[in-house]
């Protein structure tokens, strides 16, 4: 499993975007982006699965042991 942290920072450089950039494509705010790549655990859950519907993916209900990695 990947942590949502390195997937998040590894497909948006992928796509060759700074942070800002793609915060502006997400629609969320930049520091929701920073929060997430930080790995920050207090996270608003509906921002970070419009975050993750870039790549096509969401977070559901989990175990509190995977609550920061997705496959």
């Amino acid at each position: 499993m990947i942590a949502i942290s390195d997937f998040v920072r590894t497909k948006r450089k992928q796509l060759g975007l700074t942070q800002e950039e793609f915060a502006e494509k997400a629609g969320v705010a930049l520091t929701v982006i920073r929060k997430i790549e930080q790995g920050k655990e207090n996270l608003n859950l509906s921002k970070v699965n419009q975050v993750l519907l870039m790549f096509g993916h969401i977070l559901g209900p989990i175990n509190e042991n995977d609550a920061t990695t997705i496959s």
